[in-house]
């Protein structure tokens, strides 16, 4: 009895000596797809280095501030520009409505807002309370400058259209004073 409880035992040491022979094949060749696999990932990596994709890019000081960002805004990809107090100096966005440069002072009122719709191209300027003063716009009718008092009424309108140009002049109230033609 003891030989046959030897070679059952024999039969057990070969039966893991053999499946740990295919274990050991199984590996290096689990290895060598892994190391292949790397190296086709690693060589597409290399060839496009060029390419980042994030939502959003920061650039900071050496003090570690926000000096401007390029990402994605709840109104479209955007780029804004931060003075040292963290204030938007600047931002140029797409909107729905289409591209939009705005400039702004040290209390991040707008100084001045250039944007370019389906309907035309428009640039309003800003007096130091924020409130829109001066806007030249260019339409499909043609080109037209604005000026508004602090009080925000017009007084003073020209335009210039394909029939002929035209300039109004506005009192207090906004109620035109002279025209021409």
């Amino acid at each position: 009895m003891e030989s046959t409880t030897q070679t059952a035992a024999e039969q057990r040491l070969l039966t893991l000596e053999n499946g740990l022979y295919r274990s050991k094949w199984l590996n290096r060749i689990l290895l060598t797809v892994v190391l292949l696999t790397a190296a086709v990932v690693s060589s597409a990596l290399v060839k496009s280095e060029n390419t980042i994709r994030a939502n959003a890019f920061e650039l900071i000081d050496k003090n570690g501030k926000l000096r401007a960002k390029l990402g994605m805004f709840e109104f479209g990809p955007g780029l804004g520009l931060y003075d040292e107090n963290g204030k938007t100096r600047a931002a140029l966005t797409l909107t729905e409505d289409g591209p939009l440069l705005g400039l702004f002072d040290e209390n991040e009122k707008a100084g001045a807002v250039l944007n370019v719709r389906n309907d035309g191209t428009r640039l309003r300027l800003f007096d130091e309370n924020g409130k829109a003063r001066a806007s030249l716009a260019m339409t499909k009718y043609g080109p037209t400058l604005a000026l508004v008092d602090e009080n925000g009424k017009p007084r003073a309108s020209l335009a210039v259209t394909k029939y002929r140009p035209g300039l109004t002049l506005f009192d207090e109230n906004g109620e035109p004073l002279w025209s021409a033609p």
